[in-house]
């Protein structure tokens, strides 16, 4: 009596061979992406859904690996693939022009939609204002040298006041001198800053009168 099993399993081979069949290569620029269909499928009119199709109207060369071959640049290419996995965009610092130049190509219609939208936004938040910071600074006339050439982060040499006070180091006299600096914030300045910026305005006047 032959024996009919009611509950069969696949083989290993064949299971080994449906989700190898689910495994997508893609060679962006040099760049080897690998994913799976239901991915790229996400959006059925995307340059990428075609792409895959058994019966696909598109002409891609392969790699030696079996990847599809695309000449684009691989680093706007993953937060589209990112988004196809996750349904969220991620720029990781990228340019937001250049991912949607990329999302355009593969037709990427949703993606296209929030980055048209996000870039619309940015370009239309008001401009921030900018104010110019001073700080003053006190030093001797043999430190004026290595003051102005150390400065660094956007301050800038504004002007320097002579205060006539001259010390004495040995055979040596040192002339004091205040250096005034500037630089470009783009946060309101409020208590001692405000102070600093009155007391070295006050002093850039005194100094060109002298």
């Amino acid at each position: 009596m032959a024996t009919i099993n009611l509950n069969p399993k696949k083989s290993p081979t064949l299971l080994e061979n449906q989700s190898g069949n689910q495994w997508v290569k893609l060679n962006v620029g040099g760049t080897c992406f690998l994913t799976t269909k239901t991915t790229l499928s996400r959006d059925p009119s995307s340059f990428l859904f075609r792409l895959i199709q058994e019966d696909s109207d598109l002409i891609s060369d392969k790699d030696e690996t079996g990847a599809y071959l695309i000449d684009r640049d691989p680093r706007y290419f993953a937060p589209v693939l990112n988004y196809l996995r996750h349904g969220k965009l991620v720029l990781d610092g990228l340019s937001e022009e250049g991912v949607l130049e990329e999302a355009e190509f593969y037709n990427v219609t949703p993606l296209i939609g929030i980055l048209r939208e996000s870039i619309s936004r940015r370009d239309s938040r008001p401009a921030l204002d900018k104010k110019k910071v001073y700080r003053v600074l006190q030093c001797q006339e043999n430190e004026l040298t290595q003051l102005v050439s150390t400065m660094s982060d956007g301050w800038r040499f504004e002007q320097l006041v002579n205060i006539g006070t001259q010390y004495n180091y040995g055979s040596e006299e040192n002339a004091e001198f205040l250096c005034v600096v500037s630089k470009e914030c783009i946060s309101p300045l409020v208590g001692r800053e405000q102070e600093s910026n009155d007391r070295a305005k006050v002093l850039q006047q005194k100094g060109s009168r002298m």
